[in-house]
């Protein structure tokens, strides 16, 4: 055997430890990172009742709303419109002052914020008191937009459990008070690849919003205290 075929094996078998501990860091760090942000965000949660009490004589700011899929007609989905209806309990109920409404409409023929916001009225909330933010592509574009479009400082995020403590801890880290209300009102089809997806979805943002990555909003301002209308 040629001392050349001795080394294959030896190389071999570091290239491979070498790649087993690149996984078992990265594992690590989706681990803590998933773990920080939902440990550190539980006890902000709570039911329409506990805020509505808690808030009684100074209401959030808004109920933010995080955006999902839409119908072609406009209908919102099943998911979408739990998370919609939640938010005008809090409206209702007194938590907060308004709500914003922050959806992808990157496409001219997708529009999700526009679509919540007439589903919020339809369910009786005033049109000036429902703001558009048709910047939240994402959900750190979502909070970060609430802060520093907006100039939310309290606010109550709408959305289910799975994806509650991501924009929670996003808020909290970009100098929001946060609490937040989970939307489930039952089981949703394809509820397995959500939460898997939100694994991925909670590393990104925990790192984003650490370092506080800026989002290019153009310059653009909006005061809540304005009708919604203006967006």
């Amino acid at each position: 055997m040629s001392r050349g075929e001795t080394r294959r094996p030896s190389c071999l078998g570091r290239c491979l430890k070498a790649v087993l501990a690149v996984l078992v860091a990265l594992a690590a760090v989706v681990i803590a990172a998933n773990a920080i942000t939902v440990l550190s965000t539980r006890g902000q949660v709570h039911t329409v009742a506990q805020l509505a009490d808690e808030f009684a004589d100074r209401p959030a700011d808004a109920v933010v709303v995080l955006g999902a899929s839409v119908y072609a007609d406009g209908r919102p989905s099943d998911i979408l419109a739990d998370r919609l209806e939640v938010a005008v309990d809090l409206y209702k109920a007194g938590a907060a002052r308004a709500i914003i409404c922050s959806g992808d409409n990157r496409s001219s023929h997708y529009d999700e914020s526009d679509a919540m916001k007439a589903y919020c009225v339809s369910l009786g909330v005033p049109s000036q008191d429902v703001y558009v933010d048709h910047g939240g592509i994402t959900t750190y574009d979502s909070m970060y937009r609430a802060r520093y479009v907006f100039g939310a400082e309290r606010i109550i995020v709408a959305t289910q459990a799975y994806h509650l403590y991501r924009a929670m801890f996003t808020a909290d880290a970009l100098g929001m008070e946060a609490w937040g209300v989970a939307t489930d009102k039952g089981a949703y089809h394809n509820q397995m690849q959500y939460s898997l997806r939100e694994v991925v979805a909670r590393t990104k943002d925990f790192f984003a919003a650490l370092l506080q990555l800026p989002v290019d909003t153009g310059g653009e301002t909006v005061s809540l205290s304005e009708s919604g209308d203006l967006t």
